[in-house]
């Protein structure tokens, strides 16, 4: 069975003025994300992997090209019109988590759904089940955002991001600012609801994140230079990490 086309890009290109010099960060992508997948984008600092990343969300506008969401031209949006499209199709989980400190966890996570759905009601009860399945407790949940540890707040920031049911969440280096032991409950927690369905793309530069990835983009001066299928993530599969070790080597990593 074919998969379904999320997100598609044309000669994506996107380019910036530094110090009256034009810098092309991006050159010519041409990209289709697919329903379901968990992909991620590697590559050395500078390549331009955040770049794509907040171009493919939204969040930023490309220079050239086109990024098409389903039937609809997202590059072509105003500044309102993006915001839109983030608000009702995207989730979002970054390096740094951005918890309001004079809020709860659980009204940090229902302030970003009561921007789509009013009903308080269904939202509190699907923020308890999003809390559950990252293993935030009812007690956890009331605190707030400077009494909880940094993996707390990073599974905070993903029930957030998964409040409102989107379609794509984008992830920004989740892992970054964690420790080994935190960072792997983090990406057992992405792997799990990707294994549910939600589709994942994720910039990392670390090779323990990556493997949780099916697909795997390796961009170089602001082009895709190769693509490695890993299949469905398995824990313990040796062979995937020798596949991805080659890969990476190919790619001069």
């Amino acid at each position: 069975m074919q998969q379904q086309i999320l997100l598609k890009t044309e000669k994506l290109c996107k380019t910036f003025s530094n110090g009256g010099q034009q810098q092309h960060v991006l050159k010519n992508i041409d990209l289709k994300l697919y329903q379901g997948d968990f992909t991620v984008i590697m590559g050395a600092s500078g390549a331009g992997k955040s770049t794509l990343l907040y171009a493919l969300s939204g969040m930023d506008t490309p220079s050239l090209g086109t990024i098409t969401f389903g039937d609809k031209v997202i590059s072509d949006l105003s500044q309102d019109g993006l915001a839109v499209f983030r608000r009702d199709h995207c989730g979002f989980v970054f390096q740094q988590i951005y918890l309001i400190d004079g809020m709860s966890v659980m009204d940090n996570v229902l302030s970003a759904g009561l921007l789509v759905n009013k009903d308080k009601k269904a939202l509190v009860a699907k923020a308890k089940e999003l809390f559950a399945a990252v293993d935030l407790s009812e007690e956890t949940q009331k605190k707030f955002p400077t009494q909880i540890s940094g993996g707390e707040a990073q599974r905070v920031g993903i029930v957030r991001a998964l409040i409102n049911s989107p379609e794509i969440l984008f992830a920004d280096e989740p892992t970054g600012a964690l420790n080994s032991k935190t960072g792997l409950d983090v990406l057992d927690t992405l792997t799990r609801f990707n294994e549910q369905g939600q589709s994942v793309v994720m910039v990392t530069h670390d090779m323990q994140s990556a493997r949780r990835g099916n697909r795997i983009l390796y961009l170089k001066d602001g082009v895709i230079l190769g693509e490695c299928n890993l299949g469905r993530y398995s824990h313990g599969d040796v062979q995937r990490h020798e596949k991805l070790s080659a890969f990476l080597k190919d790619m001069g990593w």
